[in-house]
């Protein structure tokens, strides 16, 4: 409660120092108002929510609404004051150079008066972050992105050239608002008429029982060769408060019935084949495995019992850190590992052929598409839900679809 009070208390004297701009632009009192009620209101909305906040529900609803809507309103006094301190310093600075050698109109008064044109530049770069957390929240949360890729493979057996994955990743039904939206994310996928979907973890963020009311929705997904599975980090209940250990034990259980119920064929470190025309090729799926603190049952060793040095091989491991920490330095050779986890954060900018970035890159160098490293491929799949953040902006909910190809053939 005390870092919160200290938020607060920032937050206002951005907001109070921020106005200074809004003043000079806008000379109605109205509009006046109109600043300090939405300010005001984005504080208050977000207290009441501290007030009644109760861990063991998560950051979500109007929880990650109201915290969504404060640090679109920081980042807007936060750009604003940044803009306005470097005024500032530049006024000082004429005010010491008046205050030295004299004014040619003393009229005028010694300390310069702040310009219009500053604070119109602070005010429009300011909106840029306010409108796209906003905007995020609203419209870009259920922006479905379908993304294809081709990748080759020399080794790839020759049944499964021109074979379809389609991939989706961290769907963290407990954040979903909008059940018609998350139904045509789930056609969307279907539409793509893979041969098979893989599922790479998180379909919880809490609790299991948060997957209850989309379980029929999820149900719905359907390939040839069927829906396989695997867990993420969130799913092991390891965030969630629990009164017992067997009560967390009983929500795993109880999530890996409902993915079985679902039609998925949970990996838990173990391995299936896809057979085609006499052909095959190795799914291997393990648990979580993930750098630092994040839990660590994933157990490629095991998962890959029964599997040669021989087989072509796909690999369903939730964290990219696995796969550069572990997989890719392993004595398999992976061709392809699926992942997801990172969400690419939900924000950033991307532009096919020009630019891909997210604060996240800092956090992970494997963090969203494909990468090649040691002749061994990765699709870090962007996330088809979302968390903590009620939205995404630039970073959109992905869909991904790959298409292996054997090198050689048309």
């Amino acid at each position: 409660m005390s870092r919160f009070i200290i938020l607060a208390i920032l937050y206002l004297v951005l907001a109070v120092y921020g106005f200074q701009a809004f003043r000079t632009l806008f000379k109605s009192p109205l509009m006046h108002w109109a600043y300090i009620v939405l300010f005001l209101g984005a504080l208050i909305f977000l207290t009441i929510k501290v007030m009644t906040y109760d861990e063991g529900d998560g950051f979500k609803g109007t929880a990650a609404i109201a915290g969504t809507i404060f640090a679109a309103f920081f980042l807007l006094a936060l750009v604003l004051g940044f803009f306005l301190l470097l005024e500032d310093i530049v006024r000082l600075l004429g005010f010491g150079y008046n205050k030295i050698v004299g004014v040619s109109n003393p009229d005028a008064g010694y300390f310069p008066s702040r310009r219009k044109f500053i604070s119109g530049i602070a005010l429009g770069l300011a909106a840029l972050p306010f409108g796209a957390l906003l905007y995020g929240m609203y419209r870009g949360k259920y922006n479905y992105q379908v993304l294809k890729y081709e990748l080759e493979f020399d080794d790839l057996p020759d049944a499964f050239h021109n074979y379809q994955i389609t991939q989706i990743s961290d769907v963290h039904s407990g954040s979903f608002d909008d059940y018609q939206k998350v139904e045509y994310g789930v056609n969307l996928v279907n539409e793509q008429k893979s041969d098979v979907i893989f599922f790479t973890g998180d379909i919880v963020n809490l609790k299991s029982d948060e997957l209850e009311p989309w379980k029929e929705i999820f149900s719905r997904l359907d390939a040839k060769d069927g829906v396989y599975s695997i867990l993420g980090n969130h799913d092991y209940g390891d965030y969630a408060v629990w009164d017992t250990e067997e009560d967390k034990e009983e929500n795993l259980e109880y999530l890996k019935t409902m993915q079985k119920d679902m039609g998925f064929d949970l990996l838990l470190n173990s391995n299936r084949f896809l057979e085609k025309n006499g052909d095959k090729i190795a799914l291997v799926g393990v648990e979580n495995w993930g750098r630092g603190g994040f839990k660590k049952a994933g157990d490629l060793q095991k998962a890959k019992e029964g599997v040669s040095p021989e087989d072509f091989k796909i690999l369903l491991s939730h964290d990219p850190s696995h796969w550069e920490d572990v997989v890719i330095h392993d004595d398999y050779h992976f061709h392809l590992t699926l992942s997801g986890h990172t969400h690419g954060m939900q924000f950033g900018v991307e532009i096919p052929g020009w630019v891909k970035w997210s604060p996240v890159k800092w956090r992970y160098k494997y963090w969203a598409g494909i990468y090649k490293e040691l002749g061994q491929f990765i699709n870090v799949n962007r996330g088809f839900g979302f968390i903590g953040y009620p939205g995404r902006f630039g970073i959109w909910p992905e869909i991904s679809v790959i298409t292996l190809k054997k090198k050689g053939l048309a």
